[in-house]
């Protein structure tokens, strides 16, 4: 994550507050959680954990099935529709997550 999207985001979070940033970020994982936990541990070994992974990471994947670059048809279906604003909170909650 570029260090001008980093500094976009700290004021965003400033901007709605930690409450807000925390309850967008649940809204939107919701569409995670039947395969990847309510938590971001997934009880399906075939569907892998996205808590504590590295924001970067968990971004360059959702980018990755937005664009068509890696396929799957559940992981693009969800993807559609997320903003980057909400693909970057969702990056940010579970790599927040232990």
């Amino acid at each position: 994550m570029s260090n001008i999207k980093q500094v976009g985001l700290a004021v965003g979070l400033l901007v709605i507050g930690q409450s807000g940033f925390a309850a967008n970020a649940q809204q939107l994982a919701g569409r995670c959680a039947s395969c990847h936990g309510a938590n971001g541990v997934s009880s399906n070994p075939a569907n892998p954990n996205l808590a504590g992974q590295k924001a970067p990471y968990l971004l360059k994947q959702m980018r990755e099935f937005q664009s068509g670059k890696r396929v799957d048809s559940v992981m693009g279906a969800m993807m559609k529709g997320l903003s980057e604003a909400d693909m970057d909170t969702l990056a940010i909650y579970y790599s927040k997550m232990k």
